[in-house]
């Protein structure tokens, strides 16, 4: 094997591996914070604004909320922040960088899509956890809530906003039009906070329409959240994990199934 084979092979090594995986997940996320770094912190203010503007506007409205009713709108308000980021900001961001012209230079760098999914993932965290934060601080605050945060809240929340953040990449990428992707989005941001039982009980719906959303994943977004959160108020979450679990696997194969399309 002559010198330059051996150098040849040896940049196709440094391509591949773990070590590879983490040098690319390391610059995808630093090429997104820093794609951002203007609006990164003001998105998450608002975020933060938005998960404690939703209990103290919805207080407002009413005199005497009962604390079951309490519990549910502070512990649905974190619960939307997280579903509102991962599943409607997160595609107006790709469908905004598609009109730009930057969609097509993110496809072209040599690094493994993975990484730039869990970069993705990353970034969605970092924008929806202080929603997350101030909803429940709202709560507490104007409520006098009592939530009693679980070992199990890390698992919960991440299984939410990694659920919600793949079905928007998903969505994103798989539709080529952007004005569809932010149109569709903008229709979630009306499901998500009308019709789906995340700041009510279920009982609050119809009954078919409860079990229309025992086969869709935001009702289980919130029930394992509040389950994380709450003493007593959610009893089982076994099947809202795995039904969490099939929608982000749904998501991985339209995503794996567009970048095969696009190579």
């Amino acid at each position: 094997m002559t010198g330059a084979a051996v150098a040849v092979d040896a940049r196709l090594a440094k391509r591949a591996g773990a070590g590879h995986w983490v040098r690319s997940f390391a610059a995808m996320l630093r090429w997104e914070v820093t794609s951002m770094r203007l609006l990164l912190p003001l998105i998450a203010i608002v975020q933060l604004l938005f998960g404690a503007g939703f209990v103290f506007g919805i207080g407002l409205l009413f005199v005497d909320i009962p604390a079951r009713t309490a519990l549910f709108l502070s512990t649905g308000a974190g619960v939307i922040t997280l579903i509102v980021v991962g599943l409607v900001l997160g595609p107006q961001l790709i469908a905004g960088q598609k009109e730009q012209g930057t969609y097509d230079f993110m496809w072209s760098l040599p690094v493994p899509r993975s990484s730039a999914a869990v970069a993705w993932v990353v970034l969605n965290a970092i924008i929806a956890v202080p929603g997350l934060i101030g909803a429940l601080v709202a709560g507490v605050w104007h409520f006098g809530l009592d939530i009693d945060v679980g070992w199990d809240v890390v698992t919960a929340v991440s299984f939410t906003l990694v659920t919600a953040t793949l079905l928007g990449y998903a969505m994103a990428h798989a539709i080529p039009n952007p004005q569809i992707t932010q149109i569709l989005s903008q229709l979630f941001i009306f499901l998500v906070v009308g019709f789906a039982p995340i700041n009510f009980p279920p009982e609050n719906l119809p009954s078919w329409l409860v079990e229309v959303h025992e086969w869709l994943p935001f009702t289980h977004m919130a029930v394992v959240v509040r389950h994380s959160l709450t003493e007593g108020l959610v009893a089982d979450v076994a099947r809202s994990y795995v039904v969490l679990s099939a929608w982000a696997v749904a998501a991985v194969a339209v995503s794996v199934a567009v970048v095969r399309r696009r190579g």
